[in-house]
């Protein structure tokens, strides 16, 4: 269902974020991420004009992960920043990402060591997306949803259910498409 159509409105200002993830020839991965914010028009910054339609933000992160999603490298880049010979210098600060892992409490230990003045706000705020971009990305490539399997004989549960309000073990889609997972709501 698309949204309800806006008002009469001019656009001003784009943020966008894209993470690529890429299986390396080594059986790691890379998770390629870049958040950039664009003005349509010339705005004034403390370090002179920019141009509209010229990125006020152009940052990227990459972080490689193994087959249990834990970070074995990260290294960050800040190409486009409001404060040019600032701002570009904190891209070493984002090694503190090695060791963590992107499913066991990421976005937590994120802010204990990248929050505030010890990271980059934009940067940070970027990381945080990771866990579910590497989710996605090892969706029947690492690991297997067994989506469309018709006889699912492995003891362990499809790793999607209960991840989200659609794959509730107790709801509708689950008991049709995953039924030997579904848990029967008792009626009372």
């Amino acid at each position: 269902m698309p949204l309800s159509p806006p008002v009469p409105r001019q656009l001003r200002h784009t943020r966008a974020i894209t993470v690529e993830a890429y299986a390396r020839d080594d059986g790691l991965w890379d998770l390629d991420a870049r958040i950039s914010d664009v003005k349509v028009r010339d705005i004034q910054l403390a370090s002179g004009v920019r141009e509209g339609g010229k990125p006020v933000h152009n940052l990227k992160l990459r972080v490689t992960i193994d087959r249990e999603m834990t970070i074995v490298d990260a290294e960050a880049a800040s190409d486009s920043v409001p404060y040019p010979g600032f701002c570009d210098t904190i891209g070493p600060a984002y090694k503190k990402l090695i060791g963590l892992s992107l499913m066991k409490h990421f976005r937590l230990h994120l802010k204990d060591r990248l929050s505030g003045v010890l990271g980059c706000t934009h940067l940070t705020e970027l990381a945080q997306v990771l866990p579910t971009a590497a989710i996605q990305a090892y969706a029947n490539d690492v690991f297997q949803t067994r989506d469309g399997v018709d006889e699912d004989d492995s003891p362990d549960r499809p790793f999607q259910i209960d991840r989200c309000h659609a794959l509730r073990a107790d709801g509708p889609a689950v008991a049709t498409f995953y039924p030997r997972w579904a848990l029967k709501v008792a009626s009372g």
